[in-house]
């Protein structure tokens, strides 16, 4: 059979979305799956049931927790595997695609290969990864940061859940992986011959577009800061506006100016939020007198980025003359944006454009465990429409048509990574 000839099952696709989705649903309509819950665990052992009993795979938890499932050898000795996958954890509440849908396409390409008799060059290995979302632990893309050496077991020994008081490591060992061994999960350069994953986008650009499916050029850097505005508490009512140095006043002025810069056309391609802000000493009576506030500015584009900050610099500094305040700013990341490997990208690319897609590639505004998987080997994404561009919240939805068209596209994509790939 012709690889051109290759279909997924998509009704077999279909059902087991469902049957993930119904692992950690919530009477909200949302699924609570985070990592060392307990619909966590269930969903790895319903992971596991599946692909040890109906693809035949040897799966094992890695010391960290990641799970994989490693098919036969390719038909070329000595080449390195091709890994797939995403992550099966979900925020507090959110959707049923995110991530899961990622894990269940790569075990459907593998599925329909097997049983329409056609091995690759390479061997073809699932992954699902631990903890990709942010979670009780204080940490996101857990499994996925350990394997490329961006966290050790010092951070890990760090981390306790924030409800529950747990320690990280103590949640390992509970979960079959091994605290002990944590420095050794991590992989090296060079060790996978590529890797894909899928994703749904997350954003209305390929809904609004009519289109189902692109490749992702770039995974965004991530910078973020605390930005502290110090002004002087005093009597609400009997201060008068001249000698008031009102916090929150001045921190009202900080988010309209870091707004302004997603709405500057010379920025397109910059995103920023304030997106948690506390208040001191927050009381109906009192000028607020300090204010602490979280900036989050994402782009693929460094010089964007300089850009961005300088003019944000700038207004910070007029609004603390003006008003009278101390404004400081703390660093807390500048994590760089990840390139997809040109190979891996074309191949979706390519596979795209063949099942009629438009000639296009995306960058991606979240941080996946892509972008890791990178710094280790050929990595690149395929993005799915998301409908009316929600995601992390129960409203998050793909519809049957896409999801199995993109499907399609992931294997023919798969396929082509193998011809492609020679290592």
């Amino acid at each position: 059979m012709a690889k051109t000839e290759l279909r997924v099952n998509g009704e077999r696709l279909l059902a087991r979305l469902q049957a993930l989705a119904a692992i950690g649903a919530n009477a909200q309509g949302g699924i609570d799956r985070q990592l060392a819950s307990d619909a966590d665990i269930e969903a790895r052992g319903w992971l596991r049931r599946c692909w040890e009993q109906e693809l035949g795979l040897t799966v094992r938890t890695d010391p960290v927790l990641n799970l994989w499932g490693e098919g036969a050898a390719g038909t070329e000795p000595g080449l390195k595997p091709l890994i797939i996958g995403s992550h099966h954890d979900t925020v507090p509440n959110g959707g049923r695609f995110d991530g899961a849908l990622g894990v269940l396409m790569a075990t459907e390409a593998l599925h329909s290969l097997q049983e329409q008799g056609v091995r690759l060059r390479h061997p073809v290995w699932l992954l699902s990864f631990a903890g990709e979302e942010p979670n009780g632990f204080g940490i996101s893309t857990f499994g996925s940061r350990v394997l490329c050496g961006r966290l050790t077991s010092a951070d890990i020994a760090r981390l306790h859940h924030r409800d529950t008081g747990e320690a990280l490591t103590a949640a390992i060992d509970r979960m079959g992986g091994d605290a002990a061994a944590i420095d050794r999960a991590r992989l090296q350069p060079g060790c996978f011959a590529g890797f894909m994953e899928c994703h749904i986008e997350q954003g209305r650009r390929l809904i609004d577009a009519g289109e189902t499916a692109a490749a992702v050029s770039c995974i965004t850097g991530i910078y973020r800061e605390v930005i502290t505005v110090q002004g002087e508490a005093n009597h609400a009512g009997t201060t008068l506006y001249k000698d008031r140095r009102d916090a929150l006043a001045a921190a009202a002025e900080v988010v309209l100016a870091v707004e302004s810069l997603i709405k500057d056309p010379a920025l397109a391609g910059v995103a920023a939020t304030i997106g948690h802000i506390e208040v001191s000493p927050n009381a109906s009576n009192i000028v607020p007198g300090t204010v602490t506030m979280s900036l989050d500015l994402r782009t693929a584009d460094p010089a964007l980025r300089q850009q961005a900050l300088g003019q944000l610099g700038k207004a910070i500094n007029e609004i603390a003359a003006r008003r009278q305040v101390q404004i400081t700013r703390t660093l807390n990341l500048d994590q760089s944006e990840m390139p997809m490997h040109p190979v891996v990208r074309d191949a979706i690319h390519d596979a795209c454009v063949a099942a009629g897609q438009r000639d296009q590639v995306l960058v991606s505004m979240a941080g996946h465990d892509a972008a890791n998987m990178a710094r280790l080997g050929p990595a690149g994404m395929l993005f799915i429409a998301s409908v009316d561009g929600y995601s992390h919240c129960p409203q998050e939805y793909s519809r049957d048509a896409d999801v199995v068209k993109g499907a399609n596209i992931y294997l023919q994509a798969l396929c082509l990574m193998d011809r492609r790939l020679d290592t």
